[in-house]
């Protein structure tokens, strides 16, 4: 069991009790906020692992509140969104959020997902320092360098980059990096993955619209470049 502390921003009061009392079940700890301004709020006053985040809120938007909960804390961070918000699904991942579940879900798929971004976080403790170059990826302190700077990335984006700088020189898919992220086979036409490559690169590449760690493959998927930069 786990007593890891999760906030729910919801305005949907039964939705909101239904995930509690599943989550509840699970040995997790939830606390509701009904608005985004009182989820961010509480977020700066309290010690949470994880954040769920609908979109749709009565005052400030999920997309606002996100952004404002990651300009202070790289926390977990699990977007609840309408089915059809494609576009609103790549604004979120591109202000920092890890993931996405769309409406209507099955909580044990909520769950799933809830504890590969919590496990994601984790399972960098008491890691290594892989050096490439310029840039130094600490999987200890889940913290990316480049030359001794911290780079910004979510835990999502962090363990993707981790994925290809452990597969250095060997091109992935997008597939097979959606699958080790989250120990599940996705859609082939899930594109998220293209939203945090982009986000990986304008940290870590000199210039984003050249970049030469992170490499796209035409039609393939990704690679992680040597380079002694």
């Amino acid at each position: 069991m786990t007593s890891e502390r999760i906030l729910l921003i919801e305005d949907d009061p039964r939705l909101a009790g239904m995930v509690k009392d599943y989550l509840g079940e699970a040995g997790f700890l939830v606390s509701i906020a009904p608005t985004g301004l009182e989820g961010v709020q509480q977020q700066k006053q309290g010690k949470f692992d994880a954040v769920l985040l609908d979109l749709m809120l009565p005052d400030i938007d999920g997309l606002e509140v996100c952004r404002r909960i990651r300009s202070h804390d790289d926390i977990a961070i699990l977007m609840l969104t309408a089915k059809g918000d494609a576009m609103d699904r790549v604004v979120g991942l591109e202000l920092g959020a890890d993931d996405y579940l769309p409406k209507p879900f099955e909580p044990r798929e909520l769950l799933a997902r809830l504890k590969a971004i919590l496990r994601r976080g984790k399972s960098g403790q008491q890691g290594e320092v892989l050096h490439h170059g310029r840039l130094e990826i600490d999987t200890g302190a889940v913290e990316v360098r480049l030359d001794g700077t911290p780079k910004p990335l979510t835990t999502y984006q962090f363990k993707l980059l981790e994925i290809l700088a452990r597969s250095q020189g060997r091109v992935l898919s997008r597939d097979a990096m959606m699958d080790r992220l989250k120990g599940e086979a996705l859609e082939a036409f899930d594109r998220s993955i293209d939203v945090h490559i982009s986000r990986i690169r304008s940290e870590i590449e000199d210039d984003p619209k050249h970049p030469r760690r992170v490499i796209t493959v035409r039609g393939v998927g990704y690679v992680f470049a040597s380079t002694q930069d």
